[in-house]
């Protein structure tokens, strides 16, 4: 038998924590004694103290803990728990890697201040395209993210049955109807007559002079890029002129290599 002090010691928790599962009904004392109310441990009991302590790094809380210690859990259940637990840490992890991004892009930005910014003012030649359209609820990448890139891979799969061969590198470009709705288009530039498209709709994007720049790394960082375009176009006298198109010049694997032409049409 070992005393609290002990026990703990070797479980590598604090004697509070095992008189707070004592109190849960997590890990009971194999004794008490009834004079002085010393607890006493045996050491097969460590093996249940572990689990508890491996659950608990897992995420869980002490209740699902006493859930899945339970003996009368069946496995499915415990498996369920797991595979949810699971999920959870998978999207904490997409959630901080796409924050990490943004601190990057930010760094970048903030490294760069006092540079001017690559902004080149191109003559861009009218298109007509083949496209999907979807609504985001603003401008925030958070917003589009959600609504391009699934349109960009619905695109991808139904230009094949449309018999449609791209001229024309992917193009999206976005038209703000209200603060918060977005029109959001995924196109490829295709010469195209009638019949049928497999869905998508010819849209015809005019001739226009813009400015623009040229975005390294994912295009959730996107945000810096297109502020310093528009700081560009504010600080030579131009004025924003039409819908804002995002031209993906590479888009390899992994997202921070893709390049990305920011164009903003001016006037």
């Amino acid at each position: 038998m070992f005393s609290i002090g002990d026990f703990a010691r070797h479980g590598r928790v604090s004697v509070w924590m095992l008189r707070h599962y004592d109190a849960l009904g997590l890990l009971r004392p194999a004794r008490v004694d009834p004079a002085t109310g010393y607890r006493s441990y045996a050491a097969g009991q460590l093996a249940r103290l572990n689990r508890i302590v491996a659950l608990k790094d897992l995420g869980f809380t002490l209740d699902q803990v006493a859930t899945l210690l339970a003996d009368e859990v069946p496995a499915e259940q415990v498996r369920g728990m797991l595979t949810l637990r699971r999920a959870e840490l998978e999207a904490a992890l997409a959630e901080g890697a796409a924050r990490l991004a943004q601190v990057e892009a930010r760094l970048r930005t903030i490294e760069a201040e006092g540079t001017a910014p690559d902004v080149v003012v191109k003559e861009l030649p009218a298109m007509r395209v083949v496209e999907l359209t979807g609504v985001a609820a603003g401008f925030a990448p958070e917003a589009i993210g959600p609504v391009v890139r699934p349109l960009c891979v619905e695109l991808g799969q139904r230009l094949p049955a449309a018999d449609v061969t791209p001229a024309g590198r992917l193009t999206c470009y976005y038209e703000q109807r209200s603060e918060d709705e977005v029109v959001v288009h995924a196109a490829v530039p295709a010469s195209v007559g009638g019949g049928d498209l497999n869905g998508l709709k010819v849209a015809y994007l005019p001739a226009t002079r813009a400015a623009t720049l040229v975005h390294h790394g994912a295009i959730d960082g996107v945000l810096p890029s297109w502020q310093a375009v528009v700081r560009w176009i504010d600080e030579h006298g131009f004025a924003s002129a039409g819908s804002q198109r995002e031209l993906y010049l590479d888009c390899p694997e992994d997202p921070a290599g893709w390049v990305t032409e920011l164009q903003e049409p001016i006037g």
